[in-house]
């Protein structure tokens, strides 16, 4: 820990606990008290569910129905966490935990229903909890729903859903520089991205140039998004372009009745939300959300000088109801994100390796943004959500290098743009109370813009790999079945099509999925699916030697996985879920000759011509025994016992990057309430296998002209380090006083300072090659205020 953390941290600590001296002596006396309502419907559609019935469980019984409209209030509730228990005739009765209650905003929730398929009898049925499940009906094992205060809470969550599912079973950021995410032995950039039903381009500041596939820090606010579904392995059928998981982002509804407003100001720096009703009359309302890096201020927490300099970021997120009594809800939404990197020049004397020189600037630009309407059939059983929307990825990057006497040559100059537009349009329509199906078609414009000069000698002039200014569509359309044979046994069933009009390639994926309710809260499920993705546009159009698009042609990459879960409620507090899995990923992408593939690719550029040969498979076994948050603490324990192989050119298997073998993770935390006011503390204690790497090839080396580490191809990942142990922690301290609340907190990702190897480097001070180890955290202290 550096002087500057350590005394930012004894700092916010000493004004804590001065805040909190000073809570206590009024927190006995005041009792902030505030309302908590809802909207309960039927998803399928869209009916508004009347006489539903709405209890708050456990020491604070209180409860309430919903009236014609479908919408409820609870009055007066004190300051705490709460379970809620909806019921309704004819329908499954849910559960929904760790409903935070603070003094200035209102809680709503918005309650979809399903009905009960087996009997409409007027029974009860029992309760399912909302947390156990993911919001998707047709997901059948892999999926969980988080919400954004669990990203905000968890330790080393810092308000960022990647940084948060880190804990999951089978995921794990594969840098701590990053929040990329290898999901069960797979690359971070097979993950997809979605917001609103639309597939986004990675929207995470300073994306991919670390971890492909991951970033700094997420773009998308805590304060606009909802519950959403992460999804890993054998997932429905309209999740099309996807391999390794999703993330399947909801954007929040902003309040019906009352406007809020929150302010929050921090190292990593100032974010600025607001949300309310446009009108009332309408139930029309809006949410925003706007957020700013000082230039220079997350340098000062991270010296990285493989990104190199200051950085500087703001965002902006947004989404807009407009409800209509006969046409639909309309919404329109979006994200976007700008990033800067501005380079320093370290001092020439304090060099040890000839990449210190090198002084990477940046420029990235990201966002979609789309106008969406949701249309539910006055017969009850049919509903249509249509949406139009546009996404754009932007990236100028220039690299030079700097010799001892500050003479600089360029060594990559990249520009990459892409930009889509998109129609999707879903119809859900319910054949019968034991038959949903949901059917769904999206058309896809993409228009390339990019232009790759690297050079591959310091000093020698930039040679072009990439260019490309040129349109092209993607069509994809799939159908899924949701059938309930009997109370205890259901199956999901259906496929997808996508079709590259670039190269005129197809994938046809089929999906199946069962869950057998073996005995009460205990029950089996496993699943089947066939997965595909496409490349990055740069992956088409590299040149080769004869100027030629060599890698134009090839086809998706593609992946067989099967998934089996057990899934046990020990008690209705407590969930054990077991996964083991199988996936065998094929028509991967390679070099003809050597051990080269793309599932281990690191670099923001492809400089090498590729053929579909390629295999990789990934086993293993995902446990997860959770407590959910009652009585005033919870706590996680996850385990992951995996390996991850790739096969080469030359027929033989090798380890890939990400084959750590297990990972092991802790996360707990306990809330103390004095009055109307909280004390949150939570921290995570992870251990994972080492990190692979290739041994060192050191007679090339030495005769690279740049000395390049060269790595021996015939020994691919063999060797691996020591394991790593990580701790993280997040402290806060909210005081809720009627009509403000104030919010102070500490964050750290990766606090225990483990170090994490990069790369083997030639030192030009000792002239010998050795490992590089970064010791990369984060470290975040925050004042919110909410009014």
């Amino acid at each position: 820990m550096t002087k500057t953390e350590a005394y930012s941290m004894f700092v916010a600590l000493l004004l804590i606990i001065c805040l909190f001296a000073n809570s206590m002596l009024h927190a006995q006396s005041k009792k902030v008290h505030q309302t908590i309502s809802g909207f309960v419907f039927d998803p399928a559609s869209g009916r508004a569910l009347q006489d539903a019935s709405i209890e708050i469980m456990g020491s604070y019984p209180i409860s309430t129905k919903t009236n014609i409209d479908g919408r409820f209030i609870l009055e007066n509730i004190p300051m705490g966490r709460y379970e809620l228990k909806i019921s309704f005739t004819g329908y499954e009765s849910l559960i929904i935990k760790e409903v935070l209650v603070a003094s200035v905003n209102q809680i709503y929730i918005e309650v979809p229903m399903y009905e009960n398929t087996i009997t409409l009898q007027e029974v009860e049925s029992t309760p399912k909890i909302h947390q156990t499940k993911p919001l998707n009906p047709f997901t059948i094992v892999g999926g969980q729903t988080f919400s954004p205060e669990q990203a905000s809470r968890f330790a080393g969550g810092m308000d960022d859903p990647a940084r948060l599912v880190s804990t999951y079973a089978g995921v794990t950021t594969a840098s701590m520089s990053s929040n990329g995410l290898s999901i069960r032995g797979n690359a971070p950039n097979l993950l997809q991205w979605r917001l609103e039903g639309i597939e986004i381009p990675n929207p995470n500041h300073f994306s991919d140039i670390n971890v492909l596939g991951g970033g700094l820090l997420s773009a998308l606010s805590n304060n606009v998004i909802g519950n959403s579904d992460f999804l890993i392995g054998s997932f429905p059928s309209e999740y099309t372009n996807a391999l390794s998981g999703v993330f399947d982002i909801k954007m929040r509804k902003g309040n019906r009745q009352q406007h809020h407003h929150s302010f929050q100001l921090g190292l990593l720096g100032i974010d600025l939300a607001s949300e309310g009703p446009i009108s009332k009359s309408s139930n029309a309302t809006y949410i925003i959300n706007y957020r700013y890096s000082t230039t220079g201020l997350l340098e000062k927490i991270r010296k990285d000088k493989n990104i190199g300099g200051k950085l500087g970021y703001q965002d902006l997120n947004f989404n807009l109801n407009f409800p209509t009594k006969k046409s639909g809800l309309f919404s329109i939404w979006g994200f976007g994100l700008v990033d800067e990197v501005a380079p320093i020049l370290d001092q020439t004397s304090s060099r040890k390796y000839l990449d210190d020189g090198i002084l990477s600037a940046a420029d990235q630009q990201s966002g979609a943004a789309g106008i969406s309407h949701h249309y539910f059939f006055k017969n009850n059983k049919t509903s249509l959500k249509s949406t139009f929307a546009t996404t754009y990825s932007g990236n100028h990057i220039l690299e030079e290098f700097y010799d001892i006497e500050s003479h600089k040559s360029p060594t990559t100059d990249l520009t990459y743009n892409t930009t889509n537009l998109i129609i999707s349009s879903t119809l859900q329509h319910r054949f019968h109370p034991n038959h949903i199906n949901k059917t769904g078609v999206t058309f896809t414009n993409i228009h390339y813009d990019m232009h790759v000069d690297h050079t591959p000698y310091y000093g020698q002039q930039l040679i072009n790999f990439a260019h490309s200014n040129s349109r092209t569509n993607m069509v994809s359309a799939y159908s899924n079945s949701k059938l309930t044979i009997s109370e205890h046994f259901t199956i999901i069933g259906g496929f997808n099509v996508q079709h590259l009009m670039l190269n005129k390639n197809t994938a046809v994926e089929p999906r199946v999925g069962v869950n057998w309710n073996v005995l009460p809260r205990r029950s089996i499920s496993a699943a089947y699916g066939l997965h595909s993705r496409i490349e990055r546009p740069d992956v088409y159009f590299f040149k080769n030697n004869e100027d030629e698009l060599s890698n134009r042609d090839l086809a998706f990459l593609k992946s067989h996985q099967f998934t089996v879960g057990y899934n046990q409620e020990i008690t209705p507090d407590m969930h054990l879920k077991i996964e083991p899995y199988f996936q065998l990923l094929y028509d991967v992408p390679i070099t003809d000759t050597g051990n080269y593939s793309i599932l281990n690719s690191t670099d923001f550029y492809t400089t090498q011509t590729l053929i579909n040969r390629g295999k990789g498979k990934n086993f293993g076994v995902d446990l997860t025994l959770s407590k959910s948050f009652k009585k005033g603490y919870y706590y996680l324990l996850t385990t992951s016992l995996f390996t991850s192989k790739y096969k080469a050119a030359d027929g033989q298997w090798y380890n890939t990057r990400y084959n750590r073998n297990y990972v092991f993770n802790f996360l707990a935390g306990k809330e103390w309430i004095f009055g109307s006011d909280i004390l949150g503390v939570n921290f995570k204690a992870s251990t994972l296998g080492g990190q692979r790497y290739t041994p060192v090839d050191e007679a090339a080396t030495l005769l690279h002209p740049d000395k390049e580490v060269q790595y021996d191809a015939n020994r691919m990942f063999e060797k691996q380090f020591h394991s790593m142990f990580i701790g993280d922690f997040t402290l806060s301290y909210k005081i809720n006083r009627g009509r403000f609340s104030h919010t102070f907190a500490l964050k750290s990702v990766n606090a225990t300072k483990q170090k994490e190897y990069i790369q083997h480097k030639f030192n030009i001070i000792t002239q010998t090659i050795e490992p590089y180890f970064a010791a990369n955290s984060l470290f975040n202290v925050s004042y919110r205020i909410d009014l």
